[in-house]
């Protein structure tokens, strides 16, 4: 796995759980227009980059829960986005667990709903990101409806590094 220099450092708290601290006074929640969550924008952006890391360590079922934690009480403009990467974590995990026809349904839902946020969103280069779950499910999506023996290839699995120099589309 690739490590990014990143404007953040990660600590875990007494609990065991990841805090993610912006080294900069400006946090990266605000900058991304991240509000009206029940929780502080800290809280956001924490759930964001745990569920990420879980995501990149393959662990999908705990990026799933993880943002579905963060989607169930936020209420922004990037709802749909965190829906998207919910799917695309579930979608992995189906493939994983050899369940490809919920695989093939969940990915093409998980596209649907991070397409709108193209080409990038809170640092995620999804023009890339796409690109490499795509690469990942090639197979899966020309397989026959009835396919059951897909095995997923580790090396084509999409990683999620996020740019805090990465345009972000107009909030309007």
């Amino acid at each position: 796995m690739r490590i990014l220099a990143s404007p953040y450092a990660a600590a875990y708290n007494q609990r065991g759980q990841l805090v993610v601290k912006s080294r900069d006074p400006r946090s990266a929640a605000s900058k991304w227009g991240l509000t009206a969550m029940a929780d502080d924008r800290a809280s956001i952006e924490s759930l964001y980059r745990l569920g990420i890391q879980y995501f990149n360590d393959c662990d999908f079922f705990e990026a799933h829960e993880t943002w579905e934690e963060l989607w169930t009480e936020y209420r922004g403009p990037g709802r749909r986005y965190f829906q998207g990467l919910i799917q695309a974590a579930v979608a992995l995990h189906h493939f994983g667990n050899g369940n490809i026809r919920g695989a093939r349904k969940v990915y093409h839902t998980s596209r649907s709903y991070l397409e709108e946020y193209r080409p990038a969103y809170l640092g995620l280069d999804l023009d890339g990101f796409l690109s490499q779950y795509e690469k990942c499910f090639a197979r899966v999506l020309t397989a026959a409806e009835d396919a059951r023996d897909i095995p997923i290839d580790a090396e084509l699995i999409p990683e999620i590094h996020l740019d805090p120099l990465v345009t972000e589309p107009s909030q309007s």
